[in-house]
């Protein structure tokens, strides 16, 4: 039988794979698969995980949001490991899951993994670092990172926007200086977005994102107070961004952004980021992912 390692967080989102590992294995045996499960916690590390993955698996499985396969990628990219990966969706944000059309429904996910053929996927790459969906700073984009984990678990997305209100009174400019081929800016801005993948915070914003083009998406917002306002309305409805006053929206193979506020930070898929300047480019079909849904992207 081929091998999969199967790596789970059994604290991610709401509890939700410790009921279901059983499925996991069944469904695994019935397609020629033996799992080697690898229960992260405190005490096992990422790099002990996957101490033995160049010994003959076919590919890896994990199960966690954003964060979770950020942390797998980050370790395959700089361990040489060249494995396709599926994603089970199991994270309080799971949004690169839903950008590739993967069910939270266990046993459809599995049978997507093992019947769809594997695709290239573009990734994001801020300095040293290599993310999945998006790369961001400014306005709200540390929400994740300040979110108490018990809180994340007991009331999920809720807890994100909880603690997005409480920093209202907080916003505030950020000097900056971006560069890129297709855009140059310098000036304040409240909120800068980087988009491998097309959702933050379950909202459909880099609608022009595609999978494996070769690009970023950039969404950059440098409103006034008057205009930030209708522009987060325009955001929460989902709203198509083509031209809103204080917004701009393009695509790019790589951006630097500069800053000499020093309490700024940089935030990627709901973990902190690495400091400022940051160097952000994509990394063109850099990953092999299970279970694309083609119709979706």
């Amino acid at each position: 039988m081929k091998k999969v390692k199967f790596i789970y967080n059994p604290n991610a989102g709401d509890n939700y794979i410790i009921d279901k590992l059983d499925e996991v294995i069944e469904m695994h045996q019935k397609y020629g698969y033996t799992v080697v499960a690898a229960r992260m916690d405190d005490h096992l590390t990422m790099e002990e995980a996957l101490r033995d993955i160049k010994e003959g698996y076919h590919h890896i499985l994990i199960a966690g949001g954003d964060g979770s396969v950020d942390i797998l990628i980050n370790y395959m990219m700089n361990h040489d490991v060249h494995l396709p990966i599926g994603i089970l969706p199991m994270g309080t944000a799971n949004d690169y899951a839903k950008y590739i059309g993967m069910p939270k429904d266990i046993s459809k996910a599995l049978e997507m993994m093992f019947t769809l053929p594997a695709m290239k996927m573009d990734l994001g790459k801020i300095n040293e670092k290599y993310f999945i969906n998006v790369a961001s700073t400014g306005l709200l984009t540390d929400v994740s990172q300040k979110t108490h984990g018990e809180l994340k678990n007991a009331i999920g997305k809720l807890a994100y926007y909880i603690k997005g209100i409480e920093q209202i009174p907080t916003f505030r400019k950020i000097p900056v200086k971006i560069s890129s081929e297709e855009k140059s800016f310098e000036g304040d801005m409240y909120a800068l977005l980087v988009f491998n993948g097309r959702t933050a915070g379950n909202l459909d914003l880099a609608y022009k994102s595609k999978a494996n083009d070769g690009l970023l998406d950039v969404i950059f917002i440098k409103a006034s107070l008057k205009e930030i306002v209708p522009l987060l309305g325009k955001l929460l409805r989902g709203d198509h961004l083509d031209d809103p006053v204080g917004l701009y929206y393009f695509q790019t193979k790589e951006i630097t952004i500069e800053t000499t506020d020093e309490l700024i930070v940089s935030d990627i898929d709901g973990e902190r980021g690495p400091d400022f300047p940051l160097h952000i480019r994509c990394i063109p079909q850099g990953i092999e992912v299970l279970g694309v849904n083609e119709a979706h992207l």
